[in-house]
């Protein structure tokens, strides 16, 4: 998932929004096809002064946005402090430690309103009070039925028991509900990304990562440690003979170090 547009990437995103072709936009902007075409591929080189502010009138957006100086389309004078945001939260998001623009689709999906309900619903306790009240509800009529009857735990006991509510579990798992709703419909809508791996990408990586491992010198601990230093663009011979041992001892430690691989209709286990 890219963390920044490129020009072409913002201009393509929002002409589909608009719902208009290439052929469209040309004829609404006076903009030729050949030269719209360009722009969103990145192939243009540099875009003249008067395409950016053509399109940016078009579309409704700032200059600012298209050419990447700012995140925001069409609110680049902003008040920082109508956000209500700490300093904290303004230097996490200067930061460069998170990915802003996956921070902001959160924030905007339809379902964001309701997990910050939920969450704010358990943090401020607003319903701490019925749960008790509900609890404590199934607790006396559960002392009454002990009293009456003198049962060892017989269906009904159990079925009050298990009725009542842990505050933190429930709430911990309506919460991660909320989330899970969010982040699939967020996945589902960046599966075709440039830089999203598909699952035969995955398989050839490991394809030919099996192949090279099988082609390096040495046991199977120095195998992993020259296939890890080729991954980290490190030179495995240029490692101090300390380093190579401290390297082959982590190599020593992985998991799967003590596990083969099954292989269908073959005895006992293969490992690499």
């Amino acid at each position: 998932m890219h963390t920044k547009l490129t020009l072409g990437e913002r201009l393509k995103d929002l002409r589909i929004e608009r719902g208009c072709t290439l052929e469209e936009l040309a004829a609404q902007t006076g903009l030729s096809k050949a030269a719209l075409g360009k722009y969103e591929t990145n192939e243009s080189g540099d875009v003249s002064l008067f395409a950016i502010t053509t399109l940016a009138n078009f579309y409704d957006v700032t200059s600012d946005y298209l050419l990447g100086l700012v995140e925001n389309k069409k609110h680049p004078d902003a008040v920082l402090a109508d956000l209500h945001l700490s300093d904290e939260a303004i230097e996490m998001l200067k930061s460069g430690r998170i990915n802003n623009r996956l921070f902001c689709e959160l924030i905007t999906h339809p379902e964001f309103p309701r997990l910050m309900a939920d969450m704010e619903i358990y943090v401020d306790g607003m319903v701490s009070m019925q749960i008790r009240n509900l609890n404590a509800l199934l607790e006396s009529v559960r002392t009454s039925i002990i009293e009456k009857y003198d049962p060892k735990e017989d269906n009904t006991l159990r079925t009050l028991k298990a009725a009542q509510i842990d505050e933190d579990k429930y709430f911990a798992q309506v919460i991660t509900d909320d989330v899970e709703r969010i982040l699939r419909e967020l996945k589902q809508t960046h599966g075709k990304d440039s830089t999203s791996a598909s699952e035969k990408d995955s398989a050839e990586t490991f394809k030919k990562y099996l192949e090279r491992l099988t082609q390096l010198e040495g046991n199977r601990e120095e195998k992993r440690a020259r296939m890890f230093c080729d991954l980290a663009q490190i030179n495995y011979e240029k490692l101090t003979d300390e380093e190579k041992r401290q390297l082959l001892q982590i190599c020593k430690k992985a998991e799967y170090n003590n596990h083969g691989i099954s292989q269908r209709g073959k005895q006992g286990k293969t490992q690499l």
